[in-house]
């Protein structure tokens, strides 16, 4: 365990002038290609959660008090405050559960780093591509660190997507505004103020968990504005007595990560991609499930069942599975014993995996069979590995074992994957057609080419609105 020091001098200022001194120019060709495709799979998502739970009833509390604005709304076409909008984009990138994630961090980054950088650029009008492209790498570049310096925040109960990530949004608004590096410091700062995020939400099953990357989005947008007109934070944000450190993580940190290598070594590299809609905890079990319904296994043969897990993912995908639970799509999407049970029945886990009538449906009810535990094997804080052992109504027992997790960078999904989850997210979403899903795809592709980055936004409303959903 590394303890931080109380009063260790000038770690947010430090990583503030790195910050400011980065540019396009800066960033390796696989990283701007990496940011591409994230960008886009964020898009992705942003377009499937158009039917998610919780997002008509928030687009419509955010636009009661407000009647226009210079920022979108994507998934009403509506108008807002540049705040309001990166709220409303960023719960709905994170409403599925289908977006991005750094595993060792624990962090969803793109849900809250790209609706911030949208919503402030909209309101620009005249950032480029690579000026966008600049300052959604260097949020994700904060993210990432952050997530890994405060290796332990989630075990504390904080939601380290919000907590962390409000941090980090600001420091791409402020890249996006290219603010200076003192300016920059106050964005991080006035963003540390607003911090919040909290797991409770998802032990209690509740729909604000997918509100949280948006308040972070919202936070951070609003600190670089503020930044910007001369407004200041406290500069010791970071390492003060009443700083992150200290006051959020306990001292439990690692602060050299922060500055290491910063703009040569790029988190981006070590991002994962979602192919299931789902906590990522769970994604290796739906793994192992495929995998025992390959050799023939169905529900009809399981009397009983353990499934074995990190000591933090089983905190959080491993309560008992409830039919009956009162809000069933955020029990699901954080169940091991339900995503076991629905791959194994299905031979998929898609977005319509995680509605209210699958959910409670009988044929996945088997998971209620299922214990989830601590494997003495696994790291603690270990992300991808998953053990599932199965008893037989006819006496056997069986046991499957994976380290890895599908869609990290030691097993990617391919570009064609990738691509594919895009029009298949906006056409559950919108039913846009394939000749819109391919423009916007197109233009996100070659982004760094753009005189305008607005354009996304353009096409993006175009396959929404000509969409057989719409």
């Amino acid at each position: 365990m590394s303890m931080h020091t109380p009063g260790t001098p000038d770690i947010g200022r430090r990583l503030a002038a790195d910050l400011a001194r980065l540019s396009f120019e800066d960033l390796p060709p696989d990283v701007v290609q990496l940011t591409k495709l994230f960008t886009l799979d964020t898009l992705g998502v942003i377009g499937g959660a158009a039917k998610a739970p919780g997002m008509a009833e928030l687009q419509a509390a955010l636009t009661e008090w407000e009647a226009n604005g210079t920022s979108t709304l994507l998934l009403s076409g509506r108008m807002a405050n540049p705040v309001t909008a990166a709220l409303a984009n960023g719960a709905a990138a994170h409403s599925l559960d289908f977006d991005d994630q750094h595993d060792p961090a624990r962090v969803h980054v793109f849900c809250v780093v790209l609706p911030a950088v949208l919503a402030a650029l909209e309101a620009e009008r005249k950032i480029s591509g690579k000026d966008a492209l600049a300052a959604i790498a260097v949020g994700v570049e904060v993210f990432c660190r952050l997530g890994l310096a405060c290796y332990n925040s989630l075990g504390k109960g904080w939601h380290p997507t919000t907590a962390l990530g409000t941090i980090s949004a600001a420091a791409a608004v402020a890249k996006l505004y290219k603010l200076d590096a003192e300016k920059t410091l106050h964005a991080m700062a006035l963003a540390f103020v607003q911090l919040s995020g909290t797991t409770q939400f998802i032990a209690d099953g509740a729909l604000a968990k997918r509100i949280g990357p948006g308040f972070a989005a919202r936070s951070g947008v609003l600190a670089a504005q503020m930044a910007r007109h001369g407004v200041t934070g406290p500069w010791r944000f970071l390492e003060g007595k009443a700083g992150l450190f200290e006051l959020y993580e306990r001292g439990e940190v690692r602060p050299e990560i922060l500055s290491d290598g910063i703009g040569e070594i790029w988190r981006v590299r070590e991002l994962s991609m979602k192919p299931y809609p789902c906590c990522r905890c769970v994604h290796t079990v739906i793994q192992i499930a495929l995998d025992y319904r390959a050799e023939g296994i169905t529900g009809a043969h399981i009397a009983s069942g353990t499934i074995e897990l990190s000591e933090v993912n089983r905190q959080i995908v491993g309560s008992p599975f409830d039919q009956g639970h009162h809000n069933p799509v955020v029990h699901a999407q954080f169940n091991a014993a339900y995503a076991f049970a629905a791959a194994l029945t299905d031979g998929k886990v898609t977005i319509p995996t995680f509605t209210p009538g699958r959910i409670r449906a009988p044929d996945v009810a088997f998971g209620s069979l299922f214990e989830t535990i601590a494997a003495a094997d696994m790291e603690p804080t270990a992300v991808p590995p998953a053990r599932v052992r199965l008893h037989l109504k006819d006496g056997r027992t069986l046991e499957r074992t994976r380290w890895t997790m599908k869609g990290a960078p030691d097993e990617p999904m391919s570009e064609e994957e990738v691509f594919a989850k895009f029009r298949a997210c906006l056409e559950h979403g919108f039913g846009t057609v394939p000749d819109d899903a391919t423009a916007l795809q197109e233009q996100v592709m070659r982004l760094d080419e753009a005189p305008t980055a607005r354009d996304l936004i353009a096409l993006f409303l175009r396959c929404r609105q000509n969409g057989r959903a719409a």
